[in-house]
């Protein structure tokens, strides 16, 4: 199979689909790739590291969509890349549809086939595909919550550990999954005071033997966000719905009668946004202030730390590539069911239930999809 990377396009994204080592890994496989000049230069991946591995550089993503059988990017492909999409084309990325009607439009009437990262699953019932961003964004929540505390960022100018004699800062993490628990893990480490929402009895036990009784492991009701909100110096945003967008907890109301200089950090913000008051924001202009309160909505947070980022990110996604690239993307969907899951769009219909559902398309259950279109011919 011909595979393609081009390099990422949206505001202050450095991250890239392949590294090297990932390229090696297709090509040991037999495959061809092709990579876009510069793709990975910014984050020390060179282009003479990807021909070392095996790759040919091209000089514009134009010609990449136009000749590879499948397209692996980091963030959702922007408009100008959907309309480079063709039929029976794979695109192997984060997609993130629920909140993006206009990106949903594209790929359904591009007729490729979409896989997203968000919505692979494993055995246990994860997301490993998204994991890895998980941990990297709940850890730089904490970081990035922290650095806007300060006052000249705009902040109330709290010290989140604080220091002998003055009482550390009030963190609430509203979600105990990967960002949740990463984010804990920060905050702990840096002395603050922190708390912790789920919905889960037995998630908030493992937390409290994980974290020792380090931090408050609260039952989430609208009465204790309320509550833990309005004392809160940071809020951390950690909820997923898998595919779907994200429930708004923190309210306007609340949001208004928190304290000023507060900061809120939503990581749910490439679902929509777990607080009412989020837009997506980016690394170039990464905050805005309503009522008081400091919001971080970066929408490609891990984009921040971009080497470490694409390393994780590869080790996760290289296995279902490979797998992708040896059988196809029907044969390798029908052989793993957790592959299958990926799939959100396929040859013009809505193969994912929660992103059809909210964004009013009919459902096609994917292996329906996939079995109805096997005799067309697909990109293999």
């Amino acid at each position: 199979m011909l595979v393609g990377v081009p390099k990422e396009i949206k505001n202050h994204e450095y991250r890239v689909g392949l590294t090297p080592a990932g390229v090696r890994e297709l090509v040991a496989n037999g495959h061809d790739v092709i990579v876009e000049t510069q793709a990975g230069a910014a984050i020390g991946f060179a282009n003479e590291q990807y021909e070392a591995a095996g790759a040919t550089m091209i000089d514009t993503a134009a010609e990449i969509f136009a000749t590879a059988e499948m397209i692996i990017k980091v963030k959702e492909p922007q408009p100008v890349e959907c309309e480079m999409l063709r039929p029976g084309q794979i695109l192997y990325t984060y997609l993130h549809l629920a909140p993006d009607p206009k990106q949903t439009e594209l790929l359904v009437k591009s007729g490729a086939t979409c896989i997203a990262y968000e919505t692979v699953t494993d055995a246990r019932g994860g997301l490993p595909l998204l994991a890895p961003m998980s941990e990297v964004a709940g850890r730089m929540s904490i970081q990035a919550g922290a650095h806007h505390l300060e006052k000249a960022q705009g902040g109330l100018g709290t010290l989140l550990g604080g220091v002998p004699g003055v009482a550390p800062a009030k963190v609430l993490v509203i979600g105990g999954g990967v960002v949740g628990t990463q984010a804990a893990r920060m905050a702990v480490g840096m002395g603050a005071d922190v708390t912790i929402l789920d919905r889960s009895l037995p998630r908030l036990r493992e937390l409290d033997v994980e974290f020792g009784g380090r931090l408050k492991c609260v039952y989430s009701t609208v009465e204790a966000i309320e509550e833990y909100a309005l004392e809160a110096d940071l809020v951390v945003g950690a909820v997923l719905i898998p595919g779907a967008a994200a429930p708004k907890l923190l309210t306007r109301d609340i949001i208004s009668r928190m304290k000023d200089g507060a900061v809120v950090v939503d990581v749910a913000i490439d679902q929509g946004g777990c607080f009412e008051t989020s837009k997506a924001t980016t690394h170039q202009e990464p905050t805005y202030v309503v009522d008081g309160v400091v919001h971080y909505c970066v929408a490609n947070m891990p984009g921040g730390v971009a080497r470490t980022s694409t390393m994780a990110l590869t080790n996760a996604t290289m296995p279902f590539a490979v797998a992708i690239a040896n059988k196809g993307a029907a044969q390798a969907m029908l052989d793993d069911q957790h592959l299958l899951n990926g799939l959100n769009v396929h040859a013009g219909q809505v193969t994912y239930q929660a992103v059809a559902d909210v964004l009013g398309y009919d459902y096609v259950p994917a292996t329906e999809a996939l079995l109805a279109n096997q005799s067309k011919p697909e990109a293999a």
